[in-house]
C-alpha cells in the first residue's frame, strides 16, 4: 500500500465520528459479514477489511468516495479525495456506478428522518418480534434495522412490518418505502423481457436442462464439516493469529447450511491422519455430503504440525493433485510453491472471501464450483500490500453441488 493512501485513510478515519462509523458499517454490509462488521470498533479497521474486499484501493476510490457522500461528509470528500457534491450526484446518475444498494440507501434515509421520539415508538412497536435486550434506549435506529434483518423481519424483498410500523405515525416514511417497492417491481419487470426465463438460477424449478444435473441435498444435517486448525506452535513465531477468525466464519456458515459442524484445534501430525481417518468411517448414508477445511502451515504434499518447531515437515499428506475418483471437489489457497496471506486480526484472505461468498451467493443457488470461481477471481484480483495470492480449484464433480439455504 503506498504511503500517500495510508496517510489518506488515517486522516479520514480520525475525522470520522462514533455514529459516522455505524453508518460506514451499515452501508458496507453486502460487501463484509456481518460478524466481521460487529467486531470492527475503528474506521481504520473498517477501512483495512474493505482493502481486503477489493472495494478500495489506491487506484480504486470510488467506494470510499460514495461513504462519505452517503454521510453527508462533503467536507472529507472535497478535502481528502477531490471531489464534490456536485460530482458525485453525476457520478451517482450512472446505471450501475452507485455501490451502496437502493435498500441501504432506503434504510439509513429512513433512520435519519425518524427523530428520537419516533425511534422510541418504533422500539416499543418491536417489543415481541425482537428481544426486549436489543431494543435499549441507546441503541440506534440502525442497530435495530440490523436487529430486524438478522430476525428476517426486513428483507431487502419485504419490508412490510415497517410499513405497518411506520403507517401510524410516519405515513410519509411509508409512502417512500411504497416509491423504492415500485421501482423495484419495475426494474424486475425490465430485466424479466430482457432476459429469457432459461437463464433462471433455479434450473431444477425452470427445467433448464443445459445446466446439467444437481446433487440432492435432502438430508438434514447434509453431512458433516470438519474442520482442523493449527494456531499455536511450539515455535511461537510460527503462530497462526487470524486463524480463529477464519475457523468461526467457517463454523457460522457451514451451521447455516445445516452441517454438523466440528473444529479441532492445534492438532500433531498423526492426529490430523486419525482424524480425517476417523470421519472417513463414519455412517454417512443418511448424509449428502462431507466437508473438511485444513487450517495450517505448509507446502507442497506437506501439512505442518502443531508440533514442529523448525522447518516444514511431512505430516498428513493432503490429495493436492486429482483426485482418482468422482465427485471430489478440492479448494486450495493458493497454487503449489506460492504463499498465502493472512490477517492477523481479520483472518486468512482466502477463507474470508470464501465465507463472504457462500453467504451471498447460496441464497442465489450458485452452485460450488461457480462460488470458489468468484472466490478465486476475488482473491487474484486483490492487491495484498504489494502481493498477489492465486487459488486452486480441482474437482472431479459429475454433477452441480448446490447447497440448501433453510427457510
Amino acid at each position: 500500500m503506498s504511503t500517500e493512501f495510508r496517510k489518506l485513510l488515517f486522516e479520514v478515519s480520525e475525522a470520522l465520528g462514533t455514529e459516522e462509523l455505524s453508518a460506514l458499517k451499515f452501508f458496507s454490509l453486502d460487501y463484509v459479514a456481518k460478524g466481521t462488521l460487529e467486531a470492527i470498533r475503528d474506521p481504520k479497521a473498517l477501512f483495512e477489511v474493505l482493502q481486503e474486499r477489493c472495494m478500495i484501493g489506491a487506484g480504486n476510490l470510488f467506494f470510499l468516495k460514495e461513504l462519505l457522500y452517503r454521510i453527508h461528509r462533503i467536507d472529507l470528500l472535497t478535502a481528502h479525495l477531490g471531489s464534490s457534491r456536485e460530482e458525485m450526484e453525476r457520478e451517482l446518475q450512472v446505471p450501475g456506478r452507485a455501490q451502496v444498494s437502493d435498500y441501504r440507501q432506503l434504510l439509513y434515509g429512513i433512520a435519519e428522518d425518524l427523530t428520537s421520539e419516533n425511534v422510541q415508538k418504533v422500539k416499543f412497536l418491536l417489543q415481541g418480534p425482537l428481544q426486549k435486550s436489543k431494543l435499549q434506549e441507546n441503541a440506534s435506529m440502525l442497530q435495530v434495522f440490523l436487529e430486524m434483518e438478522i430476525n428476517e423481519i426486513i428483507k431487502e424483498d419485504n419490508l412490510t412490518m415497517l410499513k405497518d410500523i411506520l403507517q401510524g405515525f410516519r405515513a410519509d416514511l411509508k409512502k417512500k418505502i411504497d416509491a423504492y417497492e415500485g421501482k423495484k417491481r419495475e426494474k424486475y419487470s425490465r430485466e424479466e423481457v430482457r432476459y429469457p426465463v432459461s437463464v433462471s438460477v433455479y434450473p431444477e424449478e425452470q427445467g433448464a436442462k443445459q445446466y446439467g444435473e444437481i446433487y440432492k441435498m435432502e438430508n438434514n444435517p447434509h453431512g458433516y464439516c470438519l474442520i482442523i486448525n493449527n494456531h499455536i506452535f511450539k515455535n511461537r513465531r510460527h503462530n497462526r493469529e487470524g486463524t480463529l477468525q477464519d475457523g468461526e466464519a467457517v463454523k457460522r456458515v457451514f451451521k447455516w447450511l445445516q452441517f454438523e459442524t466440528v473444529e479441532y484445534m492445534d492438532l500433531e501430525g498423526k492426529k490430523i491422519y486419525d482424524t480425517v481417518e476417523e470421519y472417513s468411517k463414519k455412517d454417512h448414508r443418511n448424509m449428502d455430503c462431507f466437508v473438511c477445511f485444513i487450517f495450517s502451515h505448509g507446502e507442497k504434499d506437506k501439512i505442518k504440525e502443531s508440533d514442529s518447531s523448525g522447518h516444514l515437515e511431512v505430516d498428513a499428506r493432503p490429495p493436492t493433485s486429482i483426485p482418482d475418483r468422482a465427485d471430489i471437489l478440492i479448494g486450495m489457497a493458493t497454487v503449489e510453491d506460492y504463499f498465502c496471506y493472512r490477517s492477523r486480526s481479520t483472518g486468512s484472505v482466502y477463507i474470508q472471501s470464501l465465507c463472504e461468498k457462500m453467504e451471498l451467493l447460496c441464497p442465489q443457488r450458485m452452485d460450488l464450483a461457480s462460488i470458489l470461481t468468484e472466490v478465486n477471481r476475488e482473491v487474484a484480483t486483490k492487491d495484498i500490500e504489494g502481493f498477489k495470492q492465486m487459488p486452486k480449484i480441482t474437482s472431479t464433480l459429475l454433477k452441480l453441488l448446490i447447497f440448501e439455504v433453510p427457510q
